[in-house]
């Protein structure tokens, strides 16, 4: 199979037939052999409903839903693992982006060997709230991440070889930082191409620029920390700990002495409180380091999602 096209969605009942229309238009016109996978992430319109009927329509619709809303993180974790095109297309179910932007981004994963091309829309129809905040998150990213030549690391569409969507866990919200989990998994050769982006055509948007941001940025700092220090945390927690002792401990002996010498009583000086407390906290931080290391990544069930049905 060339293309899997993955499609997360929730409550787009109005565009799916459409869109669906629009990718079969496509993948005839250029004689691939593709399949799209709709993921219904707790809709409750009658989103399923019509991706039931398109399936019956067309054996390359296949479908996953969700018994509530998780987001689209885990949305498309379920679509990798069912993907099995050599390419996988992403894209958002909204008809923002163009189904015509398919050919150009499986050429460039096949014959230029990206691993992964994600989309830039420099031209957006997007409100100011929303396009800002992702001016900035996007700054940061590329800062980050190391990945200088991307613009846009949310974008929705993107291109990858199969071999990238199989060997990176995309969980929370962390599909934002798909370029950056790919580079970290060993896929270097990551490009970009300016797509076109369309005004919404149905409904609103179901996500708040600002509040994007501040989600995405702390994903960031989540993601740069357990690409650093996953796996030896005790680097970290008990480095701090250890300094934070230290300097409390020595702070101490100094009141001691001085309170030897006649100098001070230790429970007059400020100091006494404050080197007990740095103690007191480097102790927890260097446990709080010792517990990470032993727990040494997360719980083997946060991809543990509730799938209502498959087609």
């Amino acid at each position: 199979m060339d293309i899997s096209v993955v499609i997360p969605l929730f409550n787009e009942e109005e565009s799916i037939a459409e869109l669906h229309s629009w990718i079969e238009r496509v993948m005839h016109e250029h004689g691939f052999t593709y399949e799209v996978i709709f993921i219904s992430d707790g809709s409750t319109d009658r989103s399923w409903d019509i991706i039931e009927e398109l399936h019956r329509q067309s054996p390359c619709v296949k479908g996953i839903k969700f018994r509530r809303n998780y987001g689209k993180s885990p949305a498309l974790y379920c679509g990798f693992a069912q993907a099995q095109g050599d390419v996988v297309i992403t894209m958002d179910a909204d008809l923002q982006d163009s189904p015509d932007e398919i050919p150009e981004l499986f050429r460039m994963v096949k014959e230029e060997g990206y691993d992964l091309v994600s989309g830039y829309k420099q031209k957006r129809y997007d409100p100011l709230s929303k396009t800002l905040p992702t001016k900035l998150f996007n700054a940061t990213a590329r800062k980050v991440s190391g990945i200088k030549n991307l613009h846009d690391f949310n974008c929705g569409l993107k291109a990858y070889r199969r071999e990238v969507v199989k060997n990176i866990e995309v969980y929370g919200e962390m599909h934002r930082y798909i370029p950056y989990l790919a580079k970290q998994a060993g896929f270097s050769k990551i490009g970009e191409k300016v797509v076109q982006h369309q005004a919404r055509k149905y409904g609103v948007s179901k996500f708040m620029g600002w509040n994007r941001f501040v989600n995405g940025y702390l994903d960031l700092l989540t993601l740069w920390f357990l690409s650093t220090f996953g796996k030896k945390p005790m680097h970290v927690f008990g480095f701090l700990g250890t300094l934070m002792f230290f300097i409390g401990f020595v702070a101490i002996v100094i009141l001691g002495i001085s309170k030897l010498m006649g100098r001070v009583w230790i429970t007059d000086s400020p100091f006494f409180y404050i080197s007990l407390t740095m103690m007191v906290l480097g102790t927890q931080l260097f446990l709080a380091g010792f517990v990470a290391d032993l727990v040494s990544r997360s719980s083997p069930n946060r991809n543990d999602y509730q799938v209502e049905e498959v087609i």
